[in-house]
C-alpha cells in the first residue's frame, strides 16, 4: 500500500507500506514549493492539493499524480490571505481556511486550481477569541492557525462544508449550491453561510471535524480540552445537534499539558460502516508523549460506549504533528484482522505504522523522512493514502 507524505519544512514523500512483512519504505521523493502542512487528493486521486506554507505570501498548491502516485508534478500555487490550515477538494472546487479567513477556488480543466470565487471572513466584530485569550502559545501561533479557522471538510454528499474554529470555540457550516455539489453546473459563489455552533465547553477549541460515511453524524476534536464531541446533522445538512462527548487522554492527565490533533475513522469492512473511531493527542512539550485513543461504533456512527477500548502512548510528544490516517480496506480483509494507521511525527521526523487488533494498538514500523540540506530534521506533517 502507497501513500504520501508531507512535510512542514520540505519535499513531499511517497512511501510504501508492506502488510506481510511491516516493512515501510521510500518510493519517491518530490520537490515541493514549500512546507504542505495538510493535503487532499482529489476522488480519483490523480491531483493532489496542499496547503502551502511559502514566503513571503502563503499559498495553496495543486500537483498531478502519475502512476499511481510513483511520479508527482506541480502543477501550479496561488496566494491567499492567511496561512492555511486545511485544504479539502471537490469535483469543482479547493476550499482553503486558515487563521481569520478561507477561500474557494475553482478546479480548472487539467486539475489546476483555477479561478478564486469566495473569500471567506472568521472575524466578528462582537465575537470573543477564546483562542487569543490564552496569550503565548508552546510552538506559535503559526500565522493565527491556533488562534482562528482551522479545517474545511466537505459532508458526504457534497451539500455541506464544516469549519472547524479554534479561537472563536465553534463550528461554521456552509449550504453548497445544489446544482455544484451535484455536479450539473458551477454556481458561484459556491458557499452560503448556515450557522455557527457554539462549542459545548467555553474552552474547547474545535481544531478538525470528520463526518461519518452516512452525513448524519460530525465528529469534533476539541484542541484544548482533548475531547471528541458527537453532533446529529440534521436533514438540511448545517444543523448541528450535540449528542455526546468523550475525552480521548487517560483520566488522569490534564487537558493543558496536551493539544489534540486529529479524529478520524476506520475504512471498512463495509465502506458506509466504519467500526472504530481514532483520536489523536500530542504534548505540548517534548517530555510529554501524546496519545492515540480507539472507540467503538454503531452501525450509525454514535458510540457503542464512552469508554475508549485503548488509549495508547505515542513514542514522542508528536511535535507539531502526531496526526493519524487510517489505511484502506483491502480485499479479503475481514473483521477482526489487523488495522493500519499511519502517524507522522515533526519532532524527530519519524512516520510511525501502527496496527489495531480490536484490543490494543502497538507500533509495527517506522522510518525516518531525514534531515534537510540545512540540517533540519524533517517534520512529517500529514499523509494520505493512494
Amino acid at each position: 500500500m502507497d501513500f504520501i507524505v508531507g512535510s512542514f519544512n520540505h519535499d513531499l514523500y511517497t512511501l510504501h507500506f508492506e502488510r506481510s512483512t511491516h516493512k515501510l519504505s521510500i518510493l519517491r521523493q518530490t520537490p515541493a514549493i514549500g512546507g504542505h502542512s495538510w493535503l487532499s487528493l482529489s476522488a480519483k486521486k490523480d491531483f493532489l492539493y496542499c496547503t502551502a506554507w511559502t514566503k513571503p505570501r502563503p499559498s495553496i498548491a495543486a500537483y498531478r499524480i502519475d502512476r499511481s502516485g510513483r511520479e508527482i508534478h506541480f502543477l501550479n500555487a496561488k496566494h491567499i490571505n492567511a496561512l492555511s490550515g486545511y485544504v479539502c477538494c471537490s469535483a469543482t472546487h479547493v476550499y482553503s481556511v486558515g487563521g481569520p479567513t478561507g477561500e474557494a477556488f475553482r478546479i480548472a480543466a487539467d486539475g489546476s486550481i483555477g479561478e478564486l470565487v469566495q473569500e471567506l471572513s472568521f472575524i466578528e466584530p462582537e465575537g470573543v477569541n477564546v483562542s487569543e485569550q490564552r496569550g503565548a502559545v508552546p510552538h506559535g501561533d503559526f500565522g493565527g492557525l491556533r488562534h482562528g479557522a482551522h479545517s474545511v471538510d466537505l459532508s458526504p454528499d457534497g451539500r455541506s462544508l464544516y469549519v472547524a474554529d479554534i479561537g472563536r470555540n465553534c463550528i461554521w457550516t456552509f449550504s453548497i449550491d445544489p446544482s455544484t455539489a451535484s455536479g450539473r453546473g458551477i454556481m458561484e459563489p459556491p458557499l452560503k453561510l448556515a450557522m455557527k455552533h457554539m462549542s459545548p465547553r467555553p474552552h474547547d477549541g474545535p481544531r478538525h471535524t470528520w463526518p461519518h460515511p452516512n452525513g448524519r453524524v460530525l465528529y469534533s476534536l476539541q484542541e484544548h480540552t482533548s475531547i471528541v464531541d458527537l453532533f446529529a446533522v440534521h436533514e438540511d445538512g448545517v444543523t448541528l445537534q450535540h449528542i455526546t462527548g468523550v475525552k480521548i487522554i487517560p483520566t488522569d492527565r490534564d487537558p493543558k499539558d496536551y493539544w489534540a490533533d486529529e479524529v478520524r475513522l476506520s475504512a471498512g469492512p463495509e465502506k458506509r460502516q466504519p467500526i472504530y473511531m481514532y483520536a489523536s493527542t500530542r504534548g505540548l512539550t517534548a517530555s510529554t508523549k501524546g496519545y492515540v485513543a480507539v472507540f467503538k461504533l454503531r452501525t450509525d456512527g454514535t458510540l457503542d460506549s464512552e469508554q475508549a477500548i485503548c488509549i495508547w502512548e505515542t513514542p514522542t510528544s508528536g511535535g507539531i504533528a502526531n496526526a493519524i490516517e487510517p489505511a484502506p480496506w483491502q480485499a479479503g480483509q475481514r473483521e477482526g484482522e489487523m488495522e493500519y494507521l499511519a502517524m507522522t511525527d515533526s519532532e524527530e521526523g519519524w512516520v510511525f505504522m501502527l496496527g489495531f487488533d480490536g484490543k490494543e494498538i502497538k507500533e509495527v514500523s517506522r522510518l525516518n523522512l531525514g534531515k534537510t540540506d540545512d540540517g533540519a530534521v524533517v517534520k512529517a506533517a500529514t499523509a494520505v493514502w493512494l
